[in-house]
């Protein structure tokens, strides 16, 4: 059979509320988000498991309460001359500081930032949403009074996927590039797949690989040949 092509689609990330595939493993952040501005002192963390959905919701949420937003665990320009946060001018705003429990992987958001930050929410209408994947009281913390703020702060925690959450992670990876697989292979896959939101795009991004190369359709017998499934090898 000839070789297929694809052309390589690039869809920016949609964050929308609508896009997100709601279920009880995370009932607890959706309504933790929704009960904005009315956070005990204008705090809230929002924790889960890596590809649990938390910058979807944060994202969302950003951008319904047009919150600045600060990415704690990226390198910033600091080292290349740019300048720190500026405090003053955050103050009074809805702030989201995604991956603060990482922050030391960034140069932005240090200790005594993160404990300014926090007093700040809840001041002049300001607000604070902090994203990370374990809760505030596991977070590192050398500054005592910041280890007694993240103590304090009020948790929503998203789960790891359930069935729902994890279908729609597959048919969203798969639209993605452009595959529409035989309707059979979600069951197929879920059962299989750890409850893991990365793991099921890696699967979708081995399928699309393996098709493209052997020019086969995407289906179950297809996900047998190519996935890791542990030493399962029964199709049905």
């Amino acid at each position: 059979m000839p070789r297929q092509f694809r052309l390589p689609l690039t869809a920016p990330p949609c964050w929308d509320r609508e896009s997100f595939a709601s279920s009880p493993t995370n009932l607890q952040a959706l309504e933790g988000l929704d009960a904005w501005p009315a956070w005990p002192d204008g705090r809230m963390a929002l924790v889960g498991p890596a590809g649990a959905g938390k910058t979807h919701l944060a994202r969302d949420w950003a951008r319904r309460v047009s919150a600045v937003t600060i990415e704690a665990a990226s390198p910033s320009t600091l080292k290349g001359g740019g300048a720190p946060l500026d405090l003053a001018s955050l103050r009074g705003r809805p702030l989201l500081v995604e991956d603060a429990d990482r922050r030391s992987e960034g140069d932005l958001v240090d200790d005594e930032t993160l404990f300014h930050l926090i007093n700040m929410a809840g001041v002049d209408g300001g607000s604070l949403l902090l994203t990370g994947r374990l809760a505030p009281v596991a977070w590192e913390a050398a500054v005592p009074d910041l280890r007694s703020r993240l103590n304090a702060l009020t948790v929503a925690r998203i789960d790891e996927p359930d069935d729902v959450v994890l279908e729609a992670v597959l048919r969203r990876g798969f639209e993605a590039v452009g595959i529409r697989p035989a309707t059979d292979l979600y069951p197929y896959l879920m059962a299989r797949l750890p409850r893991s939101a990365p793991a099921a795009l890696a699967a979708v991004a081995s399928l699309d690989e393996a098709s493209i190369e052997q020019g086969r359709e995407v289906n179950k017998a297809l996900a047998l040949a190519v996935l890791d499934f542990g030493g399962d090898d029964d199709e049905d």
